[in-house]
């Protein structure tokens, strides 16, 4: 897993954490899931965690906090960890990142963001973040572009296209704009849908055809994703 070689920067080796007293403590907030169906990016974290030598509750300890589509809840979630005294906050939400960089400056954060993290004010830049933050982040505001592009080819003559995201959602407003910024050069006019609940997406296909839209993009956040399952179940 990408995370633990960050992680190891601020925690001991697993021999130091069995000679040490006290165990080195992580606080992870994850975006999606629950403690009765955490998200794949905790699976992969634990094994990348037992591959180094680490088992919870052993050589460390973890402290897991679930946003789970609630945003109301993340600062409480983050003073929560901070009061925990934890190591290290490791966080996959860009609020939760936000709030963590306003509760605390002593705590390591290592953050997961799905978005520019310079251009969202997270760091100040990629070679030197600043502060107590540091981590990964996937650089694709080029394949806004990119699939644009594709769908031009697809459909030749599609003049405009809609965009689907969660306007609750921080990370999906940035990549809506970068769909915008491009959209001009390929002679393409972007239609928000924007929806802030599951009952709002039938309104949102509405205005696609309302609008005449050819094609939509959905822009993947926590809500659409919380959706995704929840379809998953129905069926």
């Amino acid at each position: 897993m990408f995370l633990v070689p960050l992680l190891l920067l601020a925690l001991c080796s697993p021999a130091e954490a069995q000679r040490s007293p006290n165990i080195p403590r992580i606080g992870y907030v994850s975006a999606t899931g629950n403690a009765n169906s955490p998200s794949s990016h905790i699976a992969d974290f634990q094994r990348g965690l037992r591959d180094r030598g680490y088992i919870e509750g052993q050589n460390i300890l973890v402290d897991y906090r679930y946003i789970d589509g609630q945003q109301d809840r993340v600062p409480g979630l983050i003073a929560d960890l901070v009061r925990l005294k934890v190591d290290v906050l490791v966080i996959v939400s860009l609020s939760a990142i936000r709030a963590a960089k306003q509760a605390t400056s002593a705590i390591p954060i290592v953050m997961v963001s799905a978005v520019d993290p310079v251009l969202t004010g997270l760091v100040d830049s990629l070679a030197r973040p600043g502060r107590n933050v540091t981590g990964v982040t996937r650089l694709t505001r080029a394949l806004s572009g990119k699939r644009l592009e594709l769908l031009k080819e697809v459909l030749p003559g599609m003049s405009r296209a809609g965009v689907l995201w969660d306007a609750e959602s921080q990370g999906a407003a940035v990549a809506f704009q970068e769909y915008k910024a491009v959209a001009p050069a390929l002679k393409i006019q972007i239609q928000r849908l924007e929806i802030k609940a599951p009952t709002e997406l039938e309104h949102a296909f509405q205005a696609a055809v309302e609008e005449r839209v050819h094609a939509i993009i959905a822009i993947i956040g926590t809500l659409l994703i919380l959706m995704q399952k929840g379809l998953r179940i129905l069926r």
